[in-house]
């Protein structure tokens, strides 16, 4: 069976119908998201609906593998709690690889800025259940399951949590089967973690990064494990520059 391509194109909870992406989609998630809470409230109405489409693409996959993992291609990182929520919900446990320029471990109370984008993964792994994840049903992902590629930009209060948590971080080139944690993976591509000189239009470029060659290359380290079941590809960029085009020539997507 052909694996479900899903696009969800909000960032956060602002609709982007003109995002473009890598690869066609089979199923695009929109949702009528209230006007009056808060953007967790409008997030979890949306990302209910992704666990849902998500949970019914891989339940079937369990008896009959699928030809590729279920993809998810989103604005931002948060899509992944959805994402994550529906692997649980076809009884999945899976453990998260997580490419990205930044750590994703920010709190609302550490981020200077505020911006929700920046929490996913210390969600993942638990924190504030009562902003999200217990309305998504989203269990946490222990720590040790959880390993950060790059995540080259960081601010002291997520070095502080990283050097004190069981959450692995390594480089781009670095990863292989060694370090991969057990179990089903969840993969997770921030594009931003590549060069900012390579990908054009990122919303939160940063220089110094792994080429798109070298981060094809990890990237095809880990599905190659054949342990994948599920990828996030976070198309983090500015309408209008091509970006989804400059990826899809390199990275060499399975995805027909």
């Amino acid at each position: 069976m052909v694996a479900e391509r899903v696009l969800v194109p909000y960032h956060l909870d602002e609709h982007r119908p003109d995002l473009d992406v890598p690869v066609p989609a089979s199923t695009t998630v929109r949702a009528p998201l209230p006007a009056d809470g808060t953007v967790w409230d409008r997030m979890a109405v949306l990302y209910d609906q992704v666990a849902d489409v998500v949970a019914d693409a891989v339940a079937p996959a369990r008896s009959e593998p699928a030809a590729e993992p279920v993809l998810v291609q989103s604005a931002d990182c948060t899509t992944s709690l959805g994402t994550v929520a529906g692997l649980q919900r076809a009884g999945v446990t899976p453990s998260v690889v997580w490419f990205d320029a930044h750590g994703d471990v920010q709190t609302p109370q550490t981020s200077a800025s505020g911006y929700v984008g920046g929490m996913p993964v210390r969600i993942l792994a638990g924190y504030g259940p009562e902003l999200i994840a217990t309305r998504l049903r989203l269990a946490a992902v222990p720590e040790e399951r959880i390993v950060l590629v790059d995540a080259r930009d960081l601010d002291p209060p997520e070095r502080e949590y990283l050097e004190s948590s069981a959450v692995r971080r390594v480089s781009v080139p670095a990863l292989d089967a060694s370090v991969l944690p057990d179990g089903p993976i969840y993969l997770h591509i921030d594009l931003d973690v590549v060069d900012s000189a390579q990908v054009p239009g990122l919303l939160f470029p940063v220089p110094g990064g792994p080429s798109l060659t070298e981060v094809a290359a990890a990237m095809r380290r880990v599905l190659d494990t054949g342990r994948v079941v599920a990828v996030g590809l976070a198309c983090t960029w500015h309408d209008g520059h091509a970006a989804a085009d400059v990826v899809r020539a390199a990275l060499r997507l399975p995805w027909k």
